[in-house]
């Protein structure tokens, strides 16, 4: 699509409630911003806005003078939508920040949270080679609200347990759930406002997906890929389609589009599954006179040797995905004048995910004598330098304990939403919204170890930190008669629900420059987890129900070599002989669900003053909210309901000085709120120890939420069409907080039913929960909260600045440092570079994104000091050419550098023990689009 502009054409605004309607084909801002700015395809071609250079370039460079004869401004592609966002940016009064489709059905981006971590402060963590979830300066998933056309809603995927993912019940919002093509706008407002709903202390992120009258007339989108991927050296298919039109005289619009995806990932490589030593693990290998090499430090144990770390399960992994993703939207609107406009808009995702994943562990857990399929006997150890390894090591009589899992779980989203937009007069207007979401996540999963025969093994990590040379001298892994039987680790189903309603209106008064809005909201979450168990048996003669390792070239496309191979379990041969039955029993003890019910109502001021020949937009306002927590489980058989009520007052102000048109100073102050995590106010298996007097393992719903006072000065200078040099300093200071404390109160009357239901309780302990109290385990409130403060650079040049020859040719960059008391999840330095060229009939560009090592848990397991995560560096490119003014090839590489992943432990604090390394290799896509 290319969108064409008279010189010195008039744009027609259009206000309709808090949403913008903009012709012919251009979306900007309100200079305050509205609640809720219509999130128009044509941004990714939309015109540079008032305040910009006076002598515009186009798309091939020309300056206004040049372009004069030929009457008309073509922009398109990529370099258009970094314009556009910069637009969006520049006329906001928050701090906001846009990613913007490129053109219909088309964003930047195959997965939604890449797209993201372009931002300034963002980082993402991954599953499966792709994005799943943010991290927003310096915060946890948790601390992101996420909204959909305006409302609040949940996404939830399942993941491996090995990266600390299962199904997930927490706010953190998964992003890879959607499929892009649905979407063509990503807002991420760092700074509060009042009519910016609570929720969020690192910020909001608001995704919109298209709307007929974004493009008023006919559209029809068609578009297919084919990936390849190194890793599983296989091909899969990605195809999208939209349709969209206007009718009577653009008074009726409809739009539908779909896209469907499929996506075979194989994460390969290296774990120790965390090292550890006999000594911490209260076990020795003293008296088995082993040849050692080097010295091993002292650490209190009786012989230095039991210092020793080595890795706990050493194996080699292969985690397998097939995946395919399912999305549909669809909007109807309804304008019959130029005062009303009412819109109706679904969506619709669904995420299958099989999954096969084998791992070849050998037992070196426990060191003690070999025997029941544990332990071992050591015949040499070579201590690295430092003393405090065995970076190499031999033994005879080591058992196999090779797991094998088969997942399947699908995530299911939709959505459904209904806005009116009235002007009321000329002056007032109302927004008007209700809305319904609901995410189900569902897993099912099968899990078995096969025993093997002792047998020996040696591993060493001399030349690698990360990957060992192994070595089974004449045992062979793939001969199944060598395996005894097969323990079922694991027969359950576990699910999550979340659904979400939200009911909301907004008035606005306009007179000049000062806007004054006011609104009301009320939103119910719920959020309900259920899990089931299947029958455990252990599996002898397993031989008979075991193949070879199904994947060709195991490990090739990550590790130089390859990995070896080994026997697996052969699940369907186990599902023909019924070895499983398929009947599963509710855990009744385990399932809960929370509701919470909000309802909030605001007031905010807007202005627009001019001082000389300076401009300053203000905004302030005020945001109070009400909570009720409803929190419910079976506790020994009884119902336990728990409910808690609290309420929040969130002033916040904004101003933006612009001491030019082109240099803008903001400053902001807010105060913001975060809801504590689910898992935190679920109150199901607890652990009532009656003879202590104790509790543990129980949620608290009495909690309150994080309390954040923040602080935001930011300096902008839009030097050309597309530049832009920026630098800002935020400080987050968390007045309220959570902590694991140990305390001494009665125990709520909600639970004494329970207590006196359970047999394991008995008078005689004298722990009546109704006369004595007891000491809990549990999560508090604390007024001594984390502190995050950082430095945001943003560095946008298009090369034009240099010379008019070199005006399709820019950088888009941005570096961001946060420092934080609790460094959970924070990656200290981040940094974004996109180098383009696009001259909007062709282009190329690739794009670097790179995040410090971070922190994952203090303490980690096995006695670990913290465990923590590498940094990673990755490069995508894309390049495109329009055949003709309707068809377009494009080609994509996505980790075209292997990337790879890596986490470790730090043993005494001091150390680097790999405990995973893997890879998903790199992507390429290639295919065409067709636009009418």
């Amino acid at each position: 699509m290319v969108c064409r502009f008279t010189r010195g054409a008039q744009f027609k605004l259009a206000l309709v409630g808090s949403s913008f309607l903009l012709s012919p084909c251009i979306a900007l801002a309100d200079p305050i911003q509205s609640a809720r700015p219509s999130p128009a395809l044509q941004l990714a071609s939309a015109a540079p806005t008032a305040t910009a250079d006076p002598a515009p370039q186009d798309s091939t460079g020309t300056t206004g003078t040049e372009e004069a004869d030929a009457a008309e401004i073509v922009i398109t592609g990529f370099r258009s939508s970094l314009r556009a966002a910069l637009d969006l940016k520049r006329n906001t009064v928050n701090l906001t920040e846009s990613v913007l489709a490129e053109d219909m059905a088309k964003m930047p981006d195959l997965n939604l949270s890449e797209s993201i971590q372009r931002v300034p402060g963002v980082a993402i963590s991954r599953e499966g080679g792709e994005g799943r979830n943010i991290t927003l300066r310096g915060f946890a998933p948790d601390f992101t609200r996420t909204t959909l056309n305006g409302m609040e809603v949940p996404a939830s995927t399942d993941g491996l347990d090995s990266g600390g993912f299962t199904v997930n019940s927490s706010r953190g919002f998964d992003f890879n759930v959607f499929v892009s093509e649905l979407f063509n706008r990503i807002d991420v407002q760092k700074t509060q406002r009042a009519s910016v709903e609570e929720g969020g202390i690192a910020g909001s992120i608001d995704l919109y997906s298209g709307r007929p009258f974004d493009r008023p007339g006919l559209h029809l989108v068609a578009s297919g890929q084919g990936s390849y991927n190194s890793v599983t050296r296989k091909v899969d298919p990605r195809v999208a389609f939209l349709f969209s039109d206007t009718f009577a005289d653009d008074k009726l619009g409809v739009l539908f589009s779909a896209a469907y995806s499929k996506r075979t990932v194989y994460q390969e490589g290296r774990s120790s599954v965390l090292w550890t030593s006999p000594f911490i693990n209260g076990d020795s290998w003293a008296d088995t006179n082993p040849k050692v090499t080097g010295t091993p430090q002292a650490c209190g144990a009786a012989n230095p040797l039991d210092c020793l770390w080595a890795p706990r399960l050493p194996r080699a992994d292969f985690f397998g995905n097939d995946q395919k993703r399912l999305g549909l939207s669809g909007a109807l609107q309804f304008r019959p004048d130029d005062r009303l406009t009412v819109t109706a808009s679904a969506l619709f995702s669904r995420l299958d995910n099989d999954r096969n994943n084998y791992n070849s562990m050998e037992w070196l857990l426990t060191h003690g004598p070999a025997g029941n399929f544990v332990g071992q006997t050591p015949l040499s150890f070579t201590v690295s330098p430092n003393g405090k390894e065995a970076i190499a090591a031999s033994f005879d009589d080591v058992t196999s304990w090779y797991e094998n899992r088969r997942q399947t779980s699908r995530s299911t989203f939709q959505q459904y939403v209904g806005n009116i937009d009235y002007k009321i007069t000329d002056q007032l207007s109302f927004a008007g919204l209700i809305g319904k979401a609901q995410d189900s996540a569902n897993r099912d999963e099968l899990r078995f170890y096969a025993q093997s025969v002792p047998h020996p093994y040696s591993y060493d990590y001399s030349a690698s930190r990360d990957v060992p040379q192994v070595s089974f001298g004449s045992y062979d892994p793939n001969d199944a008669d060598n395996y005894v039987d097969a323990l079922t680790a694991a027969n359950r189903l576990n699910s999550i629900l979340k659904d979400n309603f939200t009911a909301k209106g907004d008035l606005t008064f306009r007179e000049g420059n000062l806007i004054i809005k006011a609104g009301a909201v009320f939103n119910r979450r719920l959020v309900r987890y259920g899990e089931a168990a299947g029958t455990n048996p252990t599996l002898t003669g397993i031989s008979a129900y075991m193949k070879p390792f199904p994947i060709p070239h195991f490990g090739s496309g990550v590790i130089d070599g390859g990995l070896p191979t080994f026997a697996v379990i052969d699940f369907d041969a186990i599902d023909k002989a019924g070895l499983i039955p398929d009947q599963y029993v509710d855990n009744v003890g385990a399932d809960w669900q929370v509701i919470e019910r909000t309802r909030g109502g605001y007031i905010e001021l807007n202005d627009s003053i001019e001082l000389g020949t300076m401009t300053l937009r203000l905004n302030a306002g005020a945001r109070y909210v009400g909570t009720t927590v409803t929190s419910t489980a079976t506790l020994a058989n009884s119902p336990v309901r728990v409910k808690h009520d609290y309420n929040n007052f969130l002033p916040s102000a904004n101003a933006v000085l612009e001491f030019t048109p082109d240099f803008l100073v903001r400053a902001a102050y807010g105060r913001s709120m975060t809801r504590p995590a689910l898992s935190a106010l679920n109150i199901a298996g607890p652990v009532f120890s009656y003879d202590t007097r104790s509790v543990s393992n129980l949620g608290n719903p009495f909690l309150k939420p994080y309390l954040s006072n923040d602080y935001d000065l930011n300096f902008e200078w839009y030097f050309a069409k597309g530049g832009l040099l920026s630098a800002g300093l935020f400080y987050k200071d968390i007045i309220s907080s959570l902590t694991t404390s140990i305390v001494t109160q009665q125990v709520p009357q909600q639970y004494w039913a329970a207590i006196y239901a359970d047999p394991r309780y008995n008078p005689a302990y004298q722990a009546d929960p109704a006369k004595v109290p007891y000491t809990f385990t549990t999560a508090v409130n604390t007024p001594d909260g984390n502190s995050v403060k950082g430095i945001e650079l943003t560095a946008n040049v298009p090369f034009s600045i240099i010379s008019d020859r070199l005006s399709a040719v820019g950088i888009a960059s941005n570096y961001t440092y946060v420092h934080a008391r609790d460094a959970t999840g924070l990656s200290p330095n981040s940094y974004n570079l996109t180098v383009y060229y696009d001259t909007g009939s062709h282009g190329i560009r690739a794009s670097l994104n790179h995040r410090d090592s971070y922190l994952i848990s203090i303490p980690g397991g096995n006695g670990n000091a913290a465990a923590r995560k590498s940094g990673s560096t990755q490069i995508d490119m894309s390049a495109y050419w329009n055949l003709t003014k309707r068809l377009t090839l494009n080609l994509q590489g996505i980790n075209v550098n292997n990337q790879r992943e890596r986490y470790y432990d730090t043993g005494d604090g001091t150390q680097f023990l790999t405990r995973e390394y893997t890879g998903t290799g790199r992507t390429i896509l290639a295919g065409i689009r067709y636009q009418f």
